[in-house]
């Protein structure tokens, strides 16, 4: 297997900028015109998808087919479902309120602050954390074992994210289940399915870029920022901070896992 093209990765790198901060200018546009900044969380899927495309785009001639085919499908299969999850879930409500609250220490313009401290890191974060993506594209080479195992452990936690996401709407559209705590199916086994899933994802994503030392290295930071995001940032810290006071939901956390799935605690047992 020849080398890594490095000048043509490059390149890349700055057309996969280029593709994230468009998809964030435009949603920026549009939340600008209607008020409402929470469809920046639309965006972070879109965006993914909009980098793997413009990424199998730049790289044709450099890497094998049938990678580029695969990472460029499972990034917009996941992107795209994403987007759309988070387009229904949020449809007909109002501002979210981490945005409403973020947005009311703005020392000027609320709609600059937002896009210095939402739109633009956001970009930042999906070109850092698509990585692999565009590494995996430009590796030469039939793919080995190890990028088909990377494509097992991507649809390991798009099922996790998909049926955990579709148990809770469920559980939520039933009015009997109002201020109860989803403790059912996945979210008995985990607090965090759809978390969880995303970090399968990541680290499958980042596998199809392992066939190469050069291209494993350059892309091992995006499943360990993902890793720290789901973990210790914006994802299970946080939310785990605004259900704290629910009724129930101290009885939830003592016998459900935190993040890797296992069976469930009986009620009484000791905490986790």
């Amino acid at each position: 297997m020849s080398g890594f093209p490095w000048g043509a990765f490059a390149l890349n790198l700055a057309w996969a900028a280029a593709a994230a901060l468009a998809v964030m200018l435009v949603t920026f546009a549009v939340a600008v015109r209607t008020g409402v900044h929470r469809i920046v969380d639309i965006a972070w899927g879109a965006a993914f998808t909009a980098v793997a495309a413009v990424t199998f785009a730049a790289s044709a001639g450099q890497g094998d087919l049938v990678r580029r085919l695969l990472v460029t499908s499972l990034t917009a299969v996941w992107g795209l479902r994403l987007a759309v999850h988070i387009a229904r879930r949020g449809r007909g409500h109002g501002e979210d309120p981490r945005y409403r609250a973020l947005l009311a220490k703005a020392p000027g313009s609320r709609n600059l602050y937002a896009l210095r401290t939402v739109y633009l890191l956001q970009g930042a974060l999906v070109w850092l954390v698509s990585l692999p993506v565009q590494a995996a594209q430009y590796v030469p080479g039939r793919p080995s074992a190890v990028v088909w195992a990377g494509a097992v452990l991507w649809a390991v936690g798009l099922g996790f994210e998909t049926v955990g996401d579709a148990q809770l709407a469920r559980f939520k559209a039933d009015p009997a289940n109002r201020g109860r705590i989803m403790d059912r199916g996945l979210w008995a086994w985990t607090r965090h399915p759809n978390y969880f899933g995303d970090f399968c994802v990541w680290w499958g994503l980042y596998l199809t870029a392992c066939d190469l030392p050069a291209s494993a290295a350059v892309s091992f930071v995006s499943p360990l920022v993902m890793s720290l995001l789901l973990t210790r940032g914006s994802g299970k810290r946080l939310l785990e901070r605004h259900m704290a006071d629910r009724p129930g939901y101290a009885g939830y956390m003592a016998r459900t896992s935190g993040f890797l799935p296992r069976p469930p605690r009986r009620r009484g047992a000791g905490s986790s």
